[in-house]
């Protein structure tokens, strides 16, 4: 059954506004509802699935960034379990759902429930955060094929790239992800508390945390320069690349690879494995590259200190980087660059949206790690040019991703569709 978040009745004459997605905390769909809900109150609901549910929509998510083998979904088990797990949740939307209220859902985990919705007299709209442009047609193609019902009864599709979008979408509405300049994440931190925090989670002292695990041969010096990635532990993210890149970089330069402690997210089944191919690769570097990388697992029981605890590693990051192999958008890029920081991120989907490359950061190959490197080392080994580029970054943020824009921008969605 769904599990309300943060439910709102209707009132006056308008109809009710609601989102539903797949987790409360551990992703950036829900950092996005929790900022766009203080400007713009509204349902929310979590859906509830098992095990067998979440790898088969971990599969759609590959899928939709041409990543997996699309003759899978020939399998009627694979559908069927994706079906049923949905099935009873949809008890819910009969129970509130009336004609002509809009209610979003967000990505494929919940794409099943447009029908119901369909039939309670709603009006959905189908957000998806993710996708890719590669090989749409053996990819994101089949997706549209097996789910032909579920985007029939959608009435509008949201998304970052219209590359992104089913190609039968009704209306399509292009709105990027935003952050809040206010949240706890965001704020500005001066250089005493960034490093009283990462003192308390031991990256900096070698202490023990109760909500952060450090993984790490010694601490982090205090005069070492440092390259930072948050990611969930995704295998599109390439955190084991990031690691790599350690080899090679100068021998004041760490690496800091940061992520939601994978056991704490229902939805990402792949993120123990991942961080366990990490630690592998870890275990082949040398003695003295090894040292200079530090794996930070933080736990999302406390979300404002899990936010705090990322402010505080991106506003100590000399260079933020983001080594995705696919990627919807990138929100920790965004974060990044509201922090003013010098980023090197992959040229792929809407990474390409915020980074001009050589204006405001530096677009590479993911797969060509020589000049991953070398571009780091370019930043590095000039302040100057970080600091233009990090003012440029911080200015397009400010200009475009703000959360007060992606509220208007949903304002904008509700008005055409109610």
């Amino acid at each position: 059954m769904l599990t309300p978040v943060w439910e709102v009745e209707p009132g006056g004459e308008g109809p009710l506004h609601a989102h539903v997605n797949a987790t409360a905390t551990g992703g950036g769909v829900s950092e996005l509802l929790r900022g766009l809900l203080r400007q713009q109150p509204a349902g929310w609901a979590v859906i509830a699935g098992n095990a067998k549910f979440y790898a088969v929509t971990k599969y759609l998510h590959h899928l939709l960034h041409g990543q997996s083998d699309p003759a899978r979904l020939d399998d009627p088990e694979l559908m069927r379990t994706y079906r049923a797990t949905l099935e009873p949740q949809q008890v819910w939307f009969k129970e509130r759902v009336v004609q002509g209220d809009v209610v979003v859902l967000h990505d494929p985990q919940t794409l099943g429930l447009a029908p119901a919705i369909k039939a309670a007299g709603g009006r959905t709209v189908w957000h998806c955060h993710i996708g890719a442009v590669i090989e749409p047609e053996r990819g994101p193609g089949a997706m549209w094929r097996a789910f032909g019902p579920e985007l029939e009864a959608v009435d509008a599709v949201v998304t970052t790239l219209p590359e992104f979008a089913p190609p039968s979408a009704h209306q399509l509405f292009l709105i990027p992800p935003a952050i809040d300049l206010e949240a706890v994440k965001n704020r500005e931190l001066g250089p005493d508390e960034i490093a009283a925090v990462l003192a308390e989670i031991g990256l900096t002292s070698g202490r023990e945390a109760s909500d952060v695990v450090v993984v790490q041969e010694r601490p982090l010096p205090p005069g070492a320069r440092v390259v930072l990635q948050v990611s969930r532990w995704d295998p599109l993210k390439d955190m084991p690349g990031v690691a790599r890149c350690v080899v090679g970089l100068p021998s004041d330069v760490h690496v800091v690879l940061a992520g939601t402690n994978p056991l704490e997210i229902p939805d990402d089944p792949e993120g123990l494995a991942v961080l366990a191919e990490v630690r592998a690769v870890l275990a082949e570097l040398s003695e003295v590259d090894r040292s200079r990388v530090h794996l930070v697992n933080i736990s999302m029981k406390q979300q404002d200190r899990n936010a705090l605890v990322v402010n505080a590693l991106q506003r100590r990051a000399d260079v933020v980087m983001q080594k995705s192999l696919q990627e919807g958008f990138g929100l920790t890029v965004t974060e990044a660059m509201v922090k003013a920081k010098a980023v090197v991120a992959s040229d792929v989907g809407g990474l390409r949206q915020q980074i001009t490359h050589g204006h405001n950061g530096i677009l590479v190959d993911p797969a060509d790690l020589d000049d991953v490197r070398a571009q780091l080392c370019r930043l590095l080994d000039d302040p100057a040019l970080r600091r233009e580029f990090g003012d440029r970054a911080r200015a397009t943020v400010v200009e475009r991703y703000t959360m007060p824009q992606f509220a208007d921008a949903y304002r904008k969605v509700s008005e055409v569709l109610s």
